[in-house]
């Protein structure tokens, strides 16, 4: 049984029979428009996007299968939230909040890539990503929101396939965006006085007391990092070997 595969690049939910896709297959025997529907199906929630496509074709039975290449589901959950990237503390400063449709529809663009068998392991699959990101779901950490997803309580919508919000909900979601980023913003103005507090009290400490301190505060990494005193850092870097050895 011979296979022959076809690659090309399409836009999201306007593949067409026009070369490349059309060209590529019409010696293949198979039914264009089909594939061309099916690509069209599966890739319609990339729109605006390039998409890889591969289709694969049994030479004999003339079946197909169409797989769809998809960006990383962290590249998408920005994309949909229109953030720059994800919390730096994602388990205490949030970045965003998301629908369920939206996890619906970011779980639909990479179905093919997840190791999900039914609709609502790979919703959770995506929620895996939310939390390590920062990001809500339904005004909700994930944690929380995966207690009521095992309670059923989005089911229904999750076999539906909803995937759209509306234009009011879309207002909200902006909203939302906004206002937390401002709350991130001023969480950050306390924790950098904060560590200048801990740095002009602790002048003449060591790094390792700074930090333990810092810690102790309870102030991120990422704001321990920046505020630790550079000629701690200098001084650290001194007690390097003065020459290293090839490695063996």
């Amino acid at each position: 049984m011979a296979t022959e595969v076809v690659e090309v690049l399409v836009q999201g939910g306007k593949a067409t029979a026009a070369p490349p896709l059309g060209p590529a297959l019409g010696p293949l025997g198979v039914n264009i428009g089909q594939i061309v529907a099916d690509i069209n199906k599966k890739t319609g929630d990339f729109a605006g996007m390039q998409v890889p496509v591969k289709v694969s074709v049994d030479s004999d039975t003339k079946e197909y299968k169409i797989s769809i290449g998809t960006p990383p589901t962290s590249q998408l959950l920005i994309k949909e939230t229109g953030i720059k990237n994800g919390s730096g503390t994602p388990n205490t400063a949030f970045v965003a909040d998301l629908k369920m449709e939206q996890i619906i529809k970011i779980s639909k663009m990479k179905e093919d890539a997840l190791l999900g068998k039914d609709p609502i392991m790979r919703v959770k699959e995506i929620l895996g990503t939310c939390q390590s990101m920062g990001i809500k779901v339904e005004g909700k950490a994930v944690p929380e929101f995966l207690e009521e997803l095992k309670l059923g309580k989005y089911d229904q919508k999750i076999v539906s396939g909803k995937t759209k919000l509306s234009a009011q909900e879309l207002q909200d979601q902006e909203d939302e965006r906004v206002r937390m980023q401002k709350e991130m913003e001023e969480k950050r103005d306390e924790f950098v006085a904060k560590a200048n507090e801990i740095l002009a009290n602790m002048k003449d400490a060591d790094r390792k007391d700074i930090e333990a301190a810092m810690l102790e505060a309870e102030l991120p990494l990422q704001i321990i990092s920046e505020f630790l005193p550079v000629e701690e850092k200098k001084e650290a870097a001194t007690e390097q070997p003065a020459e290293e050895k090839p490695a063996e």
